[in-house]
């Protein structure tokens, strides 16, 4: 379900069709991550368009584990995003479990 001008930082609501919760996600064109969605419960979604490959990922839970990897390329802006056209090794490896089988 879509909803307006980001209500709670999201593009739209997802319902898991498993148990029925749903989540708050935002949709991105690359990997992304921002101080304003942390505490959030936020989800984020995007296309690898070089491999054709949806992913949708947990913000805060990610975000901790690029930070705790000390090989990450994690480098905040002045305006606090982070984002990158291209996925490395290590973060193709970190997103992996989070790929949507389409």
């Amino acid at each position: 379900m879509r909803v307006t001008d980001d209500w709670e930082s999201a593009d739209f609501i997802a319902m898991n069709c498993i148990d029925k919760s749903f989540i708050k996600v935002q949709l991105k064109g690359r990997l992304t991550f921002s101080k304003k969605y942390k505490n959030k419960e936020l989800f984020i979604t995007f296309e690898d368009k070089k491999n054709n490959i949806w992913y949708l990922y947990p913000h805060d839970e990610l975000l901790k584990n690029f930070s705790k990897n000390p090989n990450s390329e994690l480098a905040w802006s002045e305006d606090g995003n982070y984002s990158t056209p291209s996925l490395s090794k290590q973060s193709i490896k970190l997103l992996e479990q989070y790929k949507l089988v389409l």
